[in-house]
């Protein structure tokens, strides 16, 4: 029964990813980007409390998986299919088959979410920091885009609507999905300065950030994160 707690949570996960996408194929951008935000909370939950009931399982961890894999691999892609088949549709230059054709570029995050996926789960480095950038923190991401629209944010939405950009930054994210490049997990064994600047460092320059530009901040928080990182974990 315990071991059952944390797979009801994960089941939560998936269930609001379904969810998540069936509203961003309707055009809800902006519902389907808070609905990441209820997904990420209850990926956070289920290995909390896996951890504090000691309720680990193999069928936890295939199930925390495939979770992932529609909330945060199948739904990005398709919310950045959505992101550009909006941005052809602002563009009047857009031709009728770069506006048909050129969204479907935006699956090559699923693909490479499920690549990222499958290597986390083989991979025995990627037990207390993570190897190429976790799929929640790129969805985080993507989702920011159509909230930092709505909002109207510093009027960027020139730049976002852009489907050569968004292209750009879906193969840029699928890159950094499987590149091998250490980042810092946001788990803290103590709360010593020693052990843990980076996160430190993280979490006082982001909040702060989150704070005064809201969802602005998002996309630059994760590029501190890997930055962060990048400089935390040099290469020998």
């Amino acid at each position: 029964m315990k071991k059952s707690i944390p797979n009801f949570i994960t089941c939560l996960n998936l269930f609001t990813g379904c969810v998540a996408i069936l509203i961003a194929f309707q055009g809800s951008l902006e519902f389907a980007a808070y609905l990441v935000g209820v997904a990420a909370i209850f990926d956070f939950l289920d290995g909390m409390v896996a951890r504090l009931l000691h309720a680990y399982s193999e069928i936890g961890k295939q199930l925390d998986s495939l979770a992932d894999m529609v909330s945060f691999g199948v739904l990005p892609g398709v919310m950045m299919y959505k992101l550009m088949q909006k941005s052809a549709m602002a563009d009047p230059s857009t031709t009728l088959v770069q506006a048909e054709m050129l969204p479907f570029a935006a699956f090559i995050i699923i693909i490479f979410s499920a690549l990222r996926l499958a290597k986390f789960n083989i991979d025995t480095r990627q037990t207390s920091s993570f190897i190429g950038l976790p799929t929640p923190a790129n969805t985080i991401f993507i989702a920011s885009l159509p909230l930092i629209l709505a909002a109207d944010s510093f009027h960027l939405s020139h730049y976002i609507l852009n489907i050569y950009g968004l292209l750009a930054l879906s193969l840029v994210l699928s890159y950094m999905l499987v590149a091998e490049i250490p980042l810092f997990a946001l788990k803290f064994k103590n709360l010593t300065w020693k052990d843990n600047a980076v996160r430190f460092i993280f979490l006082l320059t982001a909040i702060p950030l989150l704070f005064i530009f809201k969802f602005a901040a998002i996309p630059v928080i994760i590029v501190l994160y890997v930055l962060l990182s990048v400089f935390a974990y040099p290469k020998t």
